[in-house]
């Protein structure tokens, strides 16, 4: 006989049949309750994260239609609220810690081995507690924000607001977030940067502490609800002075540089406001409650809780914070890689047949240092000079490498994204027209360097031989160069996402420097040097200054591109394994090399025109591999989710459809552009 295994009633049915057997009546108590609830919410181990968007719709609809459901869910709640320390969780909980990177990085370290013994008192022990699965932030981020607000709006958050115990957590822990907000607005870091009428005594970061302090004596004299709702709204006027303060700041960093510690504290002062402004909405009594960003908190304490000893993600967050501010000088620069109307086009043409002409000498340097008789990091370095110096020249005349492009173009598309600069959701229509800028600006370099590169490098080949009655190469050496750039009988495209990580890499390089050297007041400190005072007339100093700030982090950045292409190949030999760059305007002038070497009637032209195809798919890799890696930094490091925009892909797709010709060429109508 089979025993059917009695099937176990849903949480809620008990809860509503038999409410009376459900006591809830202390802290223990009432996060069991909690610890069951959210269980009819976590997807099980065989469902994606997303279908706990469904059932909190289920759960939803069963608070509606179920009073005792609903009153038990928010007794327990504030149960929790009342019995809890809650000053950790508001005031420590998601903030990046003011000690530093390396010490953090320690700690995290410590406590992955052995676990901090948690305080049962703490509302942080709460929610390791209810949200006790590692990977419940997942799910909880996957719930629409729509979908929370409707939750928490339904149970009438914030519940018990005038519990006086509750106000005194609220209070207390608002008391502590405006202490620190006073204490790091006037650090060097941010003081010395807000604009002079609003330091000192004046400062907004200051003037916070004492309207909260008057808040405070006023909920102990338990004024009226007018008073409470005046005072609350002067310090939300003022926390928003705050965060014009910190606006402000961050706006002037693309020109005045900026460091990780600024970087850390912005981050610290901002995320301490908002708590404030959370704290303020739940004390005004103005019957208004921003339901969405105490989600957002809701959000950070849960993810916070499950992921407070990863150090893949506290070294990712660190990481972000540096790449965002080298993404600021990137994306300040990338404009002036894209275009928008026909003359800029033209300026981007001519710019691009410059920097071809300049790489056609790069090319025949090359193939001739290569055939000294140097010791291997001796060629690798020569080449890297090489390399160097043609990349130097091609900045200082103000001429345009393709391949440079997209590590700036990637952070200017990025920024309009930027979820640190806006409060409103992106123009994607925008975009859309901003990525076709790109495309067609992309096209126009590309088009340019190659027109040069091509029969400017074979003129330059002819030249050498009529003049020393030798070809650069000859023979096997000069078929060599032709099959190096084919795109099966070579590795070559491999060897171009190499180059595309390179490009990458050096812009990053060349982001840091700039930012440095702003930051630093590298100029200004050169302008007053007291040697260089002596030896030097002020108008020279000031030039030379001014020539440091703007060109050193192209300088640094064209030198360690330089080095990176010229040591590749000589890595790879000395270790024995296929590493090597691809360059499409190198490979162009390589391969002209070749077909002067081999001559045009000893090959065929169907293995030409793939030899051509390999160096345009060189190209396409370099572009491709480049912006993937300098779009990826730009979002992630401006707290970008594309999984936010699913609809973009088709805006993009049918502006395409429309205007297929905006991607190669500037629109006629100017309005259009």
């Amino acid at each position: 006989m089979l025993i059917r295994k009695k099937k176990t009633p849903h949480f809620f049915d008990v809860v509503v049949t038999d409410a009376d057997s459900i006591v809830l009546t202390n802290r223990e108590e009432g996060i069991n309750f909690l610890v069951s609830f959210f269980k009819t919410v976590r997807p099980a181990r065989n469902e994606e994260y997303e279908t706990a968007n469904n059932k909190l719709q289920l759960a939803m609809v069963a608070l509606e239609q179920h009073k005792v459901l609903k009153q038990k869910l928010q007794r327990a709640i504030l149960l929790l609220l009342i019995n809890t320390n809650l000053n950790k969780a508001l005031t420590e909980s998601g903030v990046p810690l003011a000690e530093g990177f390396w010490q953090e990085l320690f700690d995290r370290l410590k406590h992955k081995m052995l676990p901090a013994i948690q305080d049962p008192d703490d509302f942080l022990y709460v929610i390791d507690r209810v949200f006790y699965k590692s990977d419940d932030f997942k799910w909880v981020e996957a719930i629409t924000q729509e979908n929370w607000i409707r939750f928490f709006t339904i149970i009438q958050m914030p519940i018990g607001v005038r519990d006086k115990r509750l106000q005194q957590h609220v209070m207390a822990a608002m008391r502590i977030l405006s202490f620190q907000v006073a204490q790091t607005g006037l650090e060097k870091e941010v003081a010395a940067y807000i604009p002079a009428t609003e330091t000192g005594q004046e400062s907004p970061f200051v003037k916070q502490s004492f309207l909260i302090h008057d808040l405070q004596e006023k909920l102990t004299q338990d004024s009226d609800n007018a008073t409470i709702t005046h005072c609350c709204a002067l310090i939300k006027d003022v926390i928003q002075q705050c965060a014009k303060n910190i606006d402000y700041i961050r706006s002037q960093q693309s020109t005045k540089g900026a460091s990780l510690r600024q970087t850390y504290t912005l981050l610290i002062l901002s995320t301490r406001l908002q708590r404030i402004l959370i704290l303020n909405d739940v004390l005004d009594r103005d019957d208004h409650f921003d339901v969405g960003r105490f989600v957002d908190l809701f959000k950070v304490l849960v993810r916070n809780e499950n992921r407070k000893n990863s150090i893949r993600e506290f070294v990712s967050q660190g990481i972000g914070y540096l790449a965002y501010q080298i993404a600021e000088h990137k994306g300040d620069k990338g404009g002036k890689y894209i275009t928008s109307t026909a003359k800029e086009y033209r300026k981007m043409v001519i710019s691009a047949m410059w920097g071809g002409f300049i790489i056609c000498f790069i090319a025949v340097f090359k193939n001739l240092l290569g055939k000294l008789a140097l010791a291997p990091f001796w060629q690798g370095f020569m080449y890297s000079v090489n390399y160097s110096a043609g990349f130097i020249a091609i900045e200082e005349t103000g001429s345009t490498l393709a391949t440079k492009q997209p590590a700036f173009t990637a952070s200017a598309v990025a920024a309009s994204l930027d979820t640190k600069k806006q409060s409103n959701r992106p123009d994607l229509n925008n975009l859309a027209i901003t990525v076709a800028k790109v495309s067609r600006s992309q096209i126009a370099s590309f088009f340019g360097n190659l027109v040069i590169v091509f029969p400017g490098t074979f003129l330059l080949a002819w030249l050498y031989h009529l003049s020393f009655n030798t070809k650069i190469a000859d023979g096997d050496a000069a078929y060599q160069l032709l099959r190096d750039q084919h795109p099966w009988e070579s590795l070559s495209l491999l060897y171009a996402c190499n180059t595309g990580f390179f490009l990458f890499v050096s812009g990053i390089i060349a982001g840091y420097v700039q930012n440095k050297i702003r930051y630093g007041r590298i100029g200004e400190r050169l302008v007053m040097h007291p040697i260089l005072r002596l030896s030097m007339a002020e108008n020279r100093r000031k030039k030379l200054a001014a020539y440091i700030e703007k060109h050193s982090g192209a300088l640094v950045g064209s030198i360690a591109l330089g080095f990176f292409l010229g040591m590749a190949g000589i890595f790879g030999k000395v270790f024995g394994i296929p590493f090597d760059i691809r360059h499409i305007t190198i490979s162009a002038g390589n391969s002209a090399i070749g077909v002067y070497g081999v001559g045009f009637e000893n090959i065929a032209w169907q293995y030409l025109l793939v030899v051509f195809l390999g160096v345009l798919a060189i190209g396409f890799v370099n572009f491709l591999s480049s912006f993937a890696f300098a779009f990826y930094v730009a979002v992630k490091s401006r707290g970008i989710h594309l999984k936010d925009y699913p609809q973009f892909i088709g805006i993009l797709w049918r502006y395409f459809i429309h205007f297929p010709s905006h991607f190669i060429l500037p629109p006629r109508n100017k309005a259009n552009s």
